[in-house]
């Protein structure tokens, strides 16, 4: 291949047709079809082992550790239909393990099939130094890949929130808390978004007190009020509380604890945890990868717009995933990945994006796709509303579940 114009003047260490910069749902789903459409492909990840946030420390150990939450609830409400169980007791070392090895089992599956399709997997940290160039920092040094075209899909990070105590271990992100380090006797869950709700079920299913604070008037945000209603009233009967429309002030480490002070109308008095989790969403990491060097636009949120072939401003340059904004969601990058790819390979395709499922596995588990009743009035639309209670089920009358609803809107014309 030849060297692009304004590049470094460096020889480079690796040549291709397309790189791909992170390797999460989006990134390995872009290499292995612009694989697949016979493009010799690189892969970078600066983790040892592929999946990305998704895989490692988001998507994937949260569900294996939601399972066994849901088993430990089911244990404590069989004795409605006659069987009897003592209180369940675990094992956090062997709970951590079975977490492990499901991330693990994943990560050697992704492993095969870029070996598979020979796509070349570099680890290490890549940044642009030229519109046609990265150079990737890793254990072993550096190296300098040229490429055609390239398909940035770097993601996202948790979001922590300035003044807080962040230097002491008991103040936790998703990823931490994902560690399963200790179950707290006291937590406090910043953010009653999907991601704070589900592992508020994780930690008080283990035995946990839970408190979650959200900054808004409902719980998750963005789903419609009466979907997440039947969540939210579960959930106040488990959990220590429940406060919303509440901001917290500030957080204090001391030797007792992390101190909470609130702040809104019926603010609690400060109240000293065991640990705190802030879940209140995640930041694109556009601005950690040298794109100006590529000549690529990055928004003042650290976004990278992108046309519907998710082209930037630069034509051979691609960008996928939750670094080119909301929703930010595994599925929606697989897809944009595979557009990326396929537009690069000379391939028609675009994204459209009419419907994207959005799904909470909390308990009970929430999912809705389209357009939501909030959006609809929003924007005026007319609309009609089908709804069909699970109490009206036979299944769900059996197994005792019989909160919640399917819901459909459709056009009144």
């Amino acid at each position: 291949m030849a060297a692009a114009a304004r590049d470094s003047g460096r020889r480079a260490d690796i040549e291709c047709d397309v790189v791909v910069l992170g390797g999460g749902p989006g990134g390995y789903t872009a290499a292995f079809r612009a694989a697949d459409l016979g493009q010799d492909t690189v892969l970078i990840e600066r983790y040892g082992a592929l999946g990305g946030v998704c895989l490692n420390v988001g998507c994937i150990p949260s569900k294996a550790l939601l399972h066994a939450a849901r088993v430990i609830d089911e244990t404590l409400h069989a004795a409605d239909i006659g069987i009897e169980f003592g209180r369940p007791r675990f094992d956090i070392d062997k709970l951590r393990a079975y977490k492990d090895k499901v991330v693990a089992q994943m990560n050697t599956g992704l492993a095969s099939m870029a070996r598979q399709r020979k796509v070349n997997v570099v680890t290490g940290s890549g940044s642009f130094v030229s519109p046609h160039e990265i150079e990737v920092t890793g254990a072993d040094g550096s190296k300098l890949v040229r490429f055609r075209h390239a398909i940035i899909a770097v993601g996202s990070q948790a979001v922590k929130l300035p003044g807080l105590p962040w230097d002491d271990p008991r103040m936790m992100d998703s990823t931490d808390a994902l560690l399963l380090a200790e179950v707290p006797r006291t937590l406090l869950v910043v953010g009653g978004g999907i991601i704070g709700l589900e592992m508020a079920s994780v930690y008080s299913a283990l035995g946990s007190e839970v408190t979650v604070v959200e900054l808004f008037d409902q719980l998750m945000p963005g789903a419609d009020a009466d979907l997440v209603r039947p969540l939210q009233q579960r959930l106040a009967k488990r959990f220590a509380g429940i406060h919303l429309k509440l901001k917290v002030a500030s957080i204090e480490a001391g030797k007792a604890g992390l101190k909470a002070t609130f702040e809104g109308d019926q603010a609690p008095a400060p109240q000293t945890y065991d640990r705190v989790l802030v879940a209140v969403g995640r930041a694109p990491n556009g601005r950690r990868i040298g794109a100006d060097k590529a000549g690529v636009m990055v928004n003042d949120r650290g976004f990278i717009p992108v046309d519907r072939q998710m082209r930037t401003n630069v034509p051979h340059i691609f960008a996928i995933g939750d670094v080119v904004g909301q929703p930010m969601l595994a599925h929606k990058a697989t897809h944009e990945g595979k557009v990326a790819a396929e537009v690069a390979a000379g391939h028609k395709s675009e994204f459209v994006a009419r419907v994207i499922p959005s799904v909470a596995f909390t308990d009970p588990e929430i999912a809705w796709v389209g357009l939501t009743e909030t959006e609809a009035k929003a924007r005026g639309i007319a609309y009609g509303v089908g709804k069909f209670p699970l109490a009206a089920s036979g299944r769900a009358v059996g197994i005792g579940r019989t909160e919640g609803f399917t819901k459909l809107l459709f056009d009144p014309a």
